[in-house]
């Protein structure tokens, strides 16, 4: 590797990795798009987030041999007007404990009552409601791709009873079982907690709608730490109101930052996280780009491949 560009807002926590790793490489790094519409030209690896790249190659700079994109999600790049003749590949393997951690962090919050027993604090009162257990809850994992199936393994020593949700019908560790999204209205009605981990594809907007919310146990919490188009918003505040689901924690928005206008803020049974669910770790991402790199190098499929006929 002769040259490499990054484009990203945590630029410089990559330029001394890449120095250590590769000392007689040419770097160009940044996180603004004009300083390196230039250069973009002469470095066929390009490693960044999805909506810069897109924007440099709007900019009609020659097209890379090969992006490294450091979020899972890859949608800006599958724009109609942009070039699919390189190799994209997602992040892969570097957010599943983070990921994990998010999703556990609600569940148990709400099992043991956390925000009910602050709130009881602020007025003094003694809260006699006894907490919950994870043990024995049944979770659906809708998304269970490579994140999805990571999170899968770290909620298992919890004693919950994990199913998935996929393209197709599935036998994959450590589900239970692995249904087709085109059953995902059976699968919603005996779960507990329902963890939405999908991209952004045609295929999946617009999933979570008023038919899918009805079919959700009362007292069942929703978490969508996926995307803000598979839910139909007006339709999820309506199901909340009725207690189908009973608890929403949403990290993903169809804009964002949210519009203050945006009914969400005044659902009282809804819970918003900036979309921090799975923050990116340079370290980590930066330890795949070298995995994929050798392969590259190789003509090797990459980690997380992504295939421009399906999006993802």
């Amino acid at each position: 590797m002769n040259k490499l560009l990054i484009i990203d807002k945590d630029y410089p926590a990559y330029i001394p990795l890449v120095e250590k790793k590769y000392p007689d490489c040419q770097l160009f790094a940044s996180n603004e798009v004009a300083s390196l519409q230039e250069v973009a030209n002469h470095c066929d690896i390009w490693l960044g987030s999805p909506n810069q790249c897109a924007d440099l190659l709007r900019e009609g700079v020659k097209t890379p041999k090969w992006i490294q994109s450091v979020f899972a999600g890859i949608t800006p790049l599958m724009a109609k007007d942009l070039p699919k003749d390189y190799m994209l590949s997602r992040a892969v393997g570097v957010f599943d404990q983070l990921m994990a951690e998010y999703v556990l962090t609600y569940m148990l919050a709400n099992e043991r009552q956390v925000l009910q027993r602050y709130a009881a604090q602020q007025k003094q009162h003694w809260l006699l409601d006894q907490p919950t257990t994870l043990h024995g809850k049944q979770v659906l994992i809708v998304g269970a791709g490579t994140i999805g199936t990571g999170v899968a393994k770290f909620l298992k020593p919890f004693g919950v009873k994990i199913f998935g949700i996929a393209t197709t019908e599935r036998e994959l560790p450590p589900f239970e079982k692995v249904g087709a999204l085109k059953d995902l209205a059976n699968y919603v009605s005996t779960a507990d907690y329902v963890i939405s981990l999908l991209p952004d594809t045609p295929n999946t907007q617009n999933i979570f709608d008023a038919k899918i919310f009805s079919k959700m146990k009362q007292g069942s919490v929703f978490i969508n730490a996926g995307r803000g188009t598979s839910i139909v918003d007006e339709e999820l505040i309506i199901a909340l109101d009725k207690g189908h689901p009973s608890l929403a924690i949403l990290d993903v928005f169809r804009t964002e930052p949210l519009p203050a206008n945006h009914l969400f803020w005044h659902v009282p049974n809804l819970l918003i996280t900036e979309h921090t669910a799975a923050i990116g770790i340079p370290t980590l991402v930066f330890d795949l780009f070298n995995h994929n790199l050798e392969r590259f190098q190789k003509q090797q499929p990459l980690l997380g491949q992504v295939d421009f006929r399906q999006e993802y």
